[in-house]
């Protein structure tokens, strides 16, 4: 696959919606660019959704949240990360995001590597060869 279908693909599975804000280009586009590392680590997510959102009602500093949402096989990952900044939220989203994703594909790793045996409380009865 080439550069330019791989990222066009995963902009197509990306969702970034605004709530409270306007939600420009350069926005969106930090938002794909963060997300097409998760794309490199996991082929099989289904779609990422990002939310992101300006809390006007805070005094002081403007307050921004990124809620990430990532449906793949199994139970979804959801993440949500605050900054004073909202390329700063989009940043600590995504590596949380990306966290989770080693964390799950280390644990399904290991379990594919090193099997452990099963005990059944049933007796299982025993199929011998049949002679030719």
């Amino acid at each position: 696959m080439d550069k330019k279908t791989e990222s066009s693909s995963a902009a197509d599975k990306v969702i970034v919606q605004a709530i409270h804000m306007d939600l420009t280009d350069a926005l969106k586009a930090a938002v794909i660019n963060k997300c097409e590392r998760l794309f490199r680590h996991q082929e099989r997510i289904i779609r990422i959704r990002v939310y992101l959102d300006h809390d006007k009602r805070r005094t002081g500093k403007p307050h921004f949240t990124a809620k990430g949402h990532i449906e793949i096989g199994g139970p979804d990952m959801v993440v949500t990360m605050e900054s004073d900044d909202a390329y700063k939220a989009i940043d600590m989203m995504a590596q949380k995001l990306d966290r989770l994703l080693r964390v799950r594909a280390s644990a399904h790793k290991k379990k594919r590597l090193h099997p452990h045996a099963v005990e059944l409380d049933a007796v299982i009865p025993k199929v011998g060869v049949a002679a030719e």
